[in-house]
């Protein structure tokens, strides 16, 4: 193995581990560091979602053995998520509008996350998230999840933590298993038109594994909540910075 390819499959490793503490899948990650090498679009958006499959089903095992996943947690955001990242997949906007847009969410999210850091207490979250309005949520960020080709766990969590629907550690096993389904639609959705993977991807799904399995015990384990929503704050810091920096070299 060529150097290179060591220091890509250590970025994916690194990128699941912070992204897994936290109960996402770490798709834009994934994305981030292939753009950045110059690989082509058709084949980092299914390499991505194969890595985003493996990481988001090792956090939903993780988050659901420590009993912080429940059926009832996640699965009224699941009902309409998944058609609507469907629609939201068909849906083709010009990367000049959705991406400043995007952007834009991820910041005030972070902004949101980083304020509620300083008095992280879980006690006063609800015990499960209240149904209808879990619908509309998992509609609405399923959409999103289908325009952008992302899992839409990035945007789940911020939002159910800030309506204090549940808690951190309940919101990251929500959003993995959100994520887990997103992914595995739209992978879905791929499949017929999927070009040859990169001979690599054994090696990537092996990095992204174990980086899964560390993430995700420290999530469920053993980091305090204030430590988790401080680092969920500086993913999408990352995330919404890169994508109005992908929107400005688009205008310019």
């Amino acid at each position: 193995m060529h150097l290179p390819d060591i220091l890509l499959s250590i970025a994916f490793l690194v990128v699941a581990l912070l992204y897994a503490s936290v109960g996402q899948a770490g798709g834009t990650g994934y994305v981030a560091v292939m753009g950045v090498l110059g690989l082509a679009p058709d084949v980092i958006k299914p390499a991505a979602l194969a890595l985003n499959v493996l990481v988001a089903s090792i956090a939903c095992w993780r988050f659901h053995r420590a009993g912080l996943m429940t059926w009832r947690t996640c699965y009224p955001f699941a009902i309409l998520g998944a058609p609507f990242s469907l629609l939201g997949g068909a849906t083709n906007l010009p990367a000049t509008i959705y991406q400043p847009v995007v952007g834009a969410l991820l910041l005030i999210a972070a902004g949101q996350m980083l304020v509620s850091a300083r008095g992280a207490v879980d006690k006063a979250a609800a015990a499960q998230p209240p149904f209808v309005r879990s619908l509309i949520v998992g509609g609405g960020i399923g959409y999103i999840s289908g325009i952008t080709g992302v899992g839409g766990g990035i945007f789940l969590a911020p939002l159910v933590l800030a309506l204090g629907w549940i808690g951190t550690r309940q919101a990251a096993g929500a959003s993995a298993a959100f994520n887990l389904l997103n992914s595995a639609t739209a992978l879905a959705g791929v499949w017929a038109t999927m070009p040859a993977l990169p001979s690599e991807l054994p090696i990537w799904l092996l990095s992204v594994g174990l980086g899964g399995f560390i993430g995700s015990w420290l999530g469920a384990r053993h980091l305090p909540p204030k430590v988790m929503r401080l680092l969920l704050a500086l993913l999408l810091l990352v995330a919404g910075v890169r994508m109005l920096a992908t929107s400005f070299f688009l205008y310019f």
